[in-house]
């Protein structure tokens, strides 16, 4: 019985929520990682698409029905750690979310989990550029972060930590782009970690993981010294409470 009300619940949330399948094409154009001094030439961004929300557990619950290798307790300990998937309960074989957090972002998934989601929907994780970019809007602007309060709701959130727990997605007012929650709910995976993977204490290589965060300059600033740390922590196979992803195209 129990099985049967997850499945209508499921199957009832499109109608209620913009799917992640819904994407916003994003122009492209140039910006300047948190990794680059302020003299250094901007990065060119391509035009490209990103997921206007979070990959929810409802979406992934849906993608782990079709792909049992990816449920909770099958995955290989090679492509995630211990705690994959670990908020989800037993329902009949398997695991799921629990119906309070359908709406929520899937978290406690590993690297290879968000690339095989992605994959599954003929997407991408988005790269590191890719996600930055698209983060440093503001409600009205391609590049808000010279606006007052901006920066300051970011640092807010880093400063609570996990104390605010995680909520349904699109909660929040949509940026420039239509995309929401790029900040203040989630750390979100990135396609090209492999950059930093084997050398994580290397400055001069790429983060992989974005979240909650926007491109800055100044070393000094709190920000971004927190984006740093957790992007240069990370290994593909960990999982935390609060690291999920969108995807990209």
């Amino acid at each position: 019985m129990k099985a049967k009300k997850q499945l209508a619940l499921l199957l009832a949330l499109p109608c209620c929520i913009a799917a992640a399948s819904d994407m916003a094409a994003i122009s492209g154009g140039l910006y300047r990682p948190l990794y680059l001094k302020k003299d250094t030439p901007m990065i060119s961004v391509k035009p490209y698409k990103l997921d206007k929300l979070p990959v929810t557990n409802a979406d992934f619950a849906e993608f782990v029905s079709k792909n049992p290798q990816w449920q909770r307790g099958a995955v290989k300990t090679r492509q995630a750690e211990q705690g994959y998937l670990r908020h989800w309960v037993k329902e009949g074989k398997g695991f799921a979310p629990k119906a309070a957090d359908l709406k929520k972002p899937v978290t406690n998934v590993s690297w290879f989990a968000a690339n095989a989601y992605c994959s599954a929907q003929g997407k991408r994780l988005p790269t590191i550029d890719e996600w930055e970019f698209a983060g440093q809007a503001s409600a009205t602007q391609k590049n808000g972060t010279a606006e007052k309060g901006y920066n300051r709701a970011i640092l807010d959130w880093y400063a609570e930590g996990s104390s605010r727990g995680l909520r349904n997605v699109a909660q929040g007012s949509a940026n420039y782009w239509g995309i929401h929650d790029m900040h203040g709910l989630i750390w979100e995976w990135t396609e090209d970690f492999n950059s930093s993977l084997l050398t994580s204490n290397d400055t001069g290589n790429n983060m992989f993981c974005s979240g909650a965060a926007t491109g800055s300059a100044d070393p000094s600033d709190y920000a971004a010294f927190m984006r740093y740390g957790i992007r240069t922590s990370l290994q593909a196979r960990f999982v935390l409470n609060n690291l999920g992803f969108r995807c990209a195209k």
